[in-house]
């Protein structure tokens, strides 16, 4: 069974990521790709016993290891970047605390796809270095501190005195990173779950639980809603609207093309993403390309275009004049900045980004494989119009199948989405039954 997924190798702890796993990835890094590795990770209980895994497979393979503690996925991406280095992110994101995740990233950069895949075939042999050869482990004390000062030098000129914001750290990795960057650029700032527990990250709050965000703001101009690696973020408005990546995408484009920082005039999204927004960046003479679901892919096709803007309507967001991967903070800042220099509210903004109808189903699915079976394709063929996108895929992380349907017939689409995923799960329960 591969491990490399979409994001990294991903599963529930101790039964499909186990600290063998975590070992064998540490030894073969430190082997065959680096002889100094950054660690971070977010606020999982089993983080600890990942990060020990790692470290020794590692250091026995003479390898030194640089311990950064609790940091989001981005501040990692920046270290080793600045630092030229190779990192590992322990994390599995917007996922349940039971579930853990190890991300390699190379000088900021995510690793491809055919990179992974001999790092993975590496990992079936242990290599032992003598014992005068071993590596040893730093505590890199400076990282909280080399992260925020430079997501703050990005911004030079913001000034966010008068503002109140609220912060939803998702009991994640930024629950002390984004709240420190917000006071030192002039905010008052309001935080909610930033006490982790290790058993309490991502669970009914963070970016896919805006509820309570909803219910606590007040009278405060945004909310910033942060995933448990703050690798994304989603905003609330201050009349308590959510306003996703797609329309952060398109009010930050104009703004970076008014200021000739839009690079081609291309902004890379999705198939996932809001067909509003192409028709929107379309009337502002800007080119929206579609890749493959997962930062990975949108980012892979801005090096290709020479994009400098990307991302997806989940909130991973890439400013890649300012960081190599999603940045939740940074896709904040760089929102807050486009609502500050317009004179508007932000619900203001976020209106001239119009949203198309949209549906995602789940069906739980052990076999993915189903996607490719003739009764779905014959269902999406027979409902496919001009208007309408119809995707059914895998998902990349979790045993699921995602169904998507969007167009401007909102009834026509929830007909549609429904339609195929009781296909989908008529042919599961067949399978189980077989």
């Amino acid at each position: 069974m591969k491990l490399f997924g979409t994001d990294g190798i991903r599963g529930v702890v101790n039964e499909e990521l186990t600290p063998e796993i975590a070992f064998r990835l540490g030894n073969a890094l430190g082997k065959y790709v680096s002889n100094r590795i950054f660690i971070a990770k977010d606020t999982r209980a089993s983080g600890d016993m990942l990060e020990a895994a790692i470290i020794a497979g590692a250091t026995a393979a003479g390898a030194t290891v640089y311990r950064c503690g609790v940091l989001p996925t981005p501040a990692l991406a920046i270290i080793t970047k600045l630092e030229d280095a190779v990192g590992v992110m322990i994390s599995a994101s917007h996922n349940p605390p039971e579930f853990n995740g190890l991300k390699v990233i190379s000088k900021g950069f995510k690793l491809p796809d055919e990179v992974e895949d001999n790092l993975e075939k590496r990992m079936k042999e242990l290599h032992y270095v003598s014992y005068s050869e071993i590596g040893c482990v730093v505590d890199y004390k400076l990282a909280f501190e080399e992260y925020a000062n430079y997501v703050i030098q990005q911004f030079p000129n913001l000034d966010l005195s008068g503002l109140k914001i609220l912060v939803d750290a998702g009991n994640g990795a930024a629950y002390e990173t984004t709240p420190y960057v917000l006071k030192q650029l002039g905010a008052k700032v309001e935080v909610i779950n930033n006490n982790p527990d290790g058993y309490n990250i991502n669970v009914d709050c963070g970016s896919t639980n805006p509820e309570q965000a909803m219910k606590r703001m007040t009278n405060h101009n945004l909310a910033i809603l942060h995933d448990g690696d703050a690798d994304r973020c989603i905003l609330l408005d201050e009349r308590k609207q959510e306003v996703h990546g797609d329309k952060i995408m398109g009010m930050c484009a104009v703004q970076m093309k008014n200021e000739g920082r839009l690079k081609n005039d291309i902004v890379v999204g999705t198939v996932l993403s809001n067909m509003g927004l192409e028709v929107f960046l379309r009337k502002h003479g800007v080119k929206l390309l579609r890749a493959k679901v997962g930062d990975r892919y949108v980012l892979e096709q801005m090096l290709e275009h020479g994009a400098n803007l990307g991302g997806e309507r989940s909130g991973h967001i890439i400013f890649l004049d300012k960081s190599t991967t999603g940045d939740g903070l940074i896709t904040a800042l760089e929102t807050i900045r486009t609502m500050v220099l317009s004179g508007k509210e932000l619900s203001e903004l976020a209106d001239e980004v119009p949203d198309y109808p949209q549906v995602m189903l789940n069906i739980k699915c052990k076999n993915k494989l189903v996607v490719e079976h003739k009764d779905v394709k014959e269902l999406i063929e027979k409902y496919k119009r001009e208007d309408t996108d119809i995707i059914v895929r895998p998902s990349g992380t979790e045993p699921l199948v995602r169904v998507f349907v969007q167009g401007p017939d909102e009834e026509y689409i929830n007909n549609v989405a429904y339609e195929i995923a009781g296909k989908i799960e008529e042919l599961v329960k067949g399978e189980e039954n077989a």
